[in-house]
């Protein structure tokens, strides 16, 4: 019989950090790192300005540890906005700019637009945010998912749009009337 490996307290860990021990913030990483790599990725869509934003998000998080209150949200939801915004952070001043090859423009204007991805999917690859969890299950899919798709992925509302096949006011609005709902949730 096969004893479950026990949970991963972030909070606890977190909470060693700001008491100043380097092992807690050693096992955050090692917990982590790749969950937290992802957010970045999808958000920089470069793999090297990923690293970087990680370990800048790293070092945040030891020198902000004393100021995560359990009381607000979740450890990990917590480690996962530093690096959101550090990404974001990165994307801003980057000015994002994709070049395309007009061969490669051409194929995928001709191509069939990919199906929109499952939203249940989406939300559940994100379903440990601790209390926001609860909050973001509350709200339909639709606002739901522009919320994650803005805030996780970095999407900007025409990138959802598209991602959706929803019009542009539809989007913004779900993501205001979402973050609303979320807010007074959350309060």
């Amino acid at each position: 019989m096969s004893v479950p490996p026990p949970t991963f307290d972030h909070n606890a860990e977190l909470a060693a950090c700001a008491r100043g021990e380097r092992s807690a913030l050693h096992r955050l990483y090692e917990q982590e790192s790749r969950f937290l790599l992802g957010v970045a990725s999808r958000i920089v869509r470069d793999r090297s300005a990923a690293e970087d934003v990680l370990h800048d998000a790293f070092v945040a998080i030891w020198s902000k540890a004393a100021s995560f209150d359990p009381a607000r949200g979740d450890g990990r939801g917590w480690m996962c906005s530093i690096v959101r915004h550090a990404a974001l952070d990165v994307v801003r001043a980057s000015g994002r700019t994709v070049g395309v090859d007009e061969d490669a423009l051409d194929a995928l204007q001709e191509a069939d637009p990919p199906a929109a991805p499952d939203m249940l999917d989406a939300f559940a690859l994100r379903s440990t945010l601790g209390r926001l969890d609860d909050c973001l299950a509350r709200l339909d899919v639709a606002k739901r998912n522009c919320v994650l798709f803005a805030y996780l992925d970095g999407c900007t509302h025409a990138e959802i749009a598209q991602r959706l096949g929803a019009p542009l006011g539809s989007v913004k609005a779900w993501i205001r009337r979402g973050l609303a709902s979320l807010k007074e949730c959350l309060a």
